[in-house]
């Protein structure tokens, strides 16, 4: 039987003030695309995308 495996953010109901945010990157020296995941408080997503945060 299969595991369902459920991730949440909640800490005490506050699970809905954050985002992930995934950000595509490519080497310049193979070519190849490489992924970024950040979990980022929804204020702060639009810095996140464009590479100003952590």
């Amino acid at each position: 039987m299969a595991k369902k495996v459920v991730a949440t953010l909640k800490v005490a109901g506050k699970g809905k003030e954050y985002s992930k945010v995934i950000t595509m990157n490519k080497s310049p020296k193979t070519g190849a695309y490489s992924f970024k995941e950040q979990i980022v408080p929804n204020d702060l997503v639009k810095d996140a995308i464009a590479g100003k945060t952590i």
